[in-house]
């Protein structure tokens, strides 16, 4: 078999077109996580801080006081960026619980299995002959 002839047919297996389908719809949910986390939450979590700007967070290695990060990165200066640490911690927090949310309600969604109660078969008449004797020898009619 040829390197492209297994490649077309790895390509055509339900589980990679699915996976594309999943990367696809995932980038499309960052977007709306960064917003509801950017736009949202962050704002919110600055109130109760106390007006703390997580993006604003970080420590220069070279001594000096930057207004922003932005403007210790224009001057050259090496940052920690704890702030935006702490943003993608709660991005991967908020996606996380997501994630569990959709995976239990998936599993909650899934059809469980009907138990198919078998019938038993009709006795033969073997077994038909004997359940009549029986019931006579049972009556006293022998």
């Amino acid at each position: 078999m040829g390197l492209v002839s297994e490649f077309k047919e790895f390509i055509a297996k339900g589980n990679v077109l699915d996976l594309a389908v999943g990367v696809i719809i995932g980038a499309a949910f960052g977007k709306i996580v960064t917003s509801l986390t950017d736009d949202i939450l962050m704002p919110i979590l600055s109130l109760f801080t106390g007006g703390i700007d997580f993006q604003n967070m970080f420590l220069t290695l070279d001594g000096k006081s930057y207004a922003t990060l932005e403007d210790a990165k224009k001057a050259g200066s090496a940052a920690i960026a704890y702030g935006s640490f702490i943003n993608a911690v709660i991005y991967f927090l908020i996606i996380a619980f997501i994630v569990f949310l959709i995976v239990k309600g998936a599993n909650s969604i899934k059809k469980k299995p009907v138990e198919v109660v078998a019938v038993p078969p009709p006795p033969t008449a073997d077994q038909q002959l004997l359940m009549e004797i029986r019931d006579a020898l049972r009556t006293g009619r022998v």
